[in-house]
């Protein structure tokens, strides 16, 4: 969904093609450009950070695998986007090349930094001095690199005061994104259902978790797509009621999650030194009582970007042209 941003609105044009008449066409030129540098940098890195690992072999568990996982699917869907960008096919790309760059690199620059604090913490620093810990260590200063790269394209490419942009640059667009992959985290958590069944509060919990992000998933490929208008209501609407639900669904996790997990009345543990599983370190693996301390967290955290997205949502005014 195009959209126009002035001072404090967002008036959002139709569309047949979702590319309008600001789509940056294509060229072989297209990586002499400030934006295309910084592509390179990115497709650099992360393709650096990932062959060290993989040329020691040094990722195991779940943990070094999502790491590995990340480094290489942004390096692919980089090198992706710098063919579509060196090819000038972005009219022939299957999504909205308004907001799909932009939602990329943000995802990306969540995933980058998600592995560059994961990795070290739980698979470097139980390896051994030698060749596959310095390796080891490199790839994590690549994988912060192909962060900050990431990160600076979403500042460089967001929504500024007066362009015509995708509603995924706008800030509620980016806050979809960061709420998608938070819960995304949590579900990392709570893998292991021994944390929340037995318990109906905390099934709600996870509920909620799952509620939420499939609502902003859906906003999120509704405008990837751009297929807003296939909704039985106003694409504004849709966005105010998901925020507001969102925060008041949120709201109720934040109060269970700790409350069963750490009081003592409601069956929790309030002492790490109570949980056997956190009795000694253990490598590539976190902990239940952890698991548990960083589902709340998260929780907090996407309480307060939910809060931002209605606040947001309902200052922008949305006009069809």
């Amino acid at each position: 969904m195009p959209v126009t941003v002035t001072r404090t609105t967002i008036t959002t044009t139709s569309s047949s093609s979702g590319l309008g008449s600001s789509t940056i066409v294509g060229s072989p030129w297209a990586l002499t450009r400030p934006l295309g540098l910084l592509r390179l940098l990115q497709l650099l890195s992360t393709c650096v950070a990932f062959s060290l690992v993989a040329s020691v072999g040094a990722w195991t568990g779940p943990m070094g695998n999502w790491s590995m996982f990340t480094w290489c699917f942004c390096f692919a869907v980089t090198l992706i986007i710098i063919i579509v960008e060196l090819g000038g096919l972005q009219a022939r790309f299957p999504l909205s090349w308004r907001n799909f760059p932009i939602t990329y690199a943000c995802y990306a620059a969540l995933f980058c930094l998600s592995a560059s604090i994961i990795y070290p913490t739980t698979y470097v620093q139980f390896m051994s001095p030698g060749r596959s810990r310095d390796h080891a260590i490199a790839a994590t200063v690549f994988s912060c690199i192909a962060c900050v790269a990431y990160a600076t394209e979403v500042a460089w490419t967001r929504a500024r005061p007066g362009e015509i942009t995708g509603y995924m640059a706008t800030v509620p667009g980016l806050l979809k994104v960061l709420e998608t992959f938070v819960a995304c985290v949590i579900f990392a958590f709570i893998s292991n259902p021994d944390l929340y069944q037995q318990k109906p509060a905390l099934e709600w919990c996870v509920a909620v978790y799952a509620i939420c992000f499939i609502l902003a998933a859906v906003a999120i490929l509704l405008n990837l797509g751009d297929c807003t208008n296939v909704l039985p209501i106003p694409f504004p609407s849709f966005l105010s009621g998901l925020a507001l639900l969102s925060v008041l669904l949120y709201a109720t996790a934040l109060i269970l999650w700790p409350l069963y997990q750490f009081d003592e009345r409601y069956g929790g543990q309030p002492q790490r030194a109570r949980d056997v599983n956190c009795a000694s370190k253990h490598t590539h693996y976190v902990c239940s009582w952890d698991r548990r301390l960083a589902v709340a967290i998260l929780t907090a955290i996407n309480l307060l970007a939910y809060v931002a997205d209605l606040v947001y949502s309902a200052r922008l005014v949305f006009v069809k042209v």
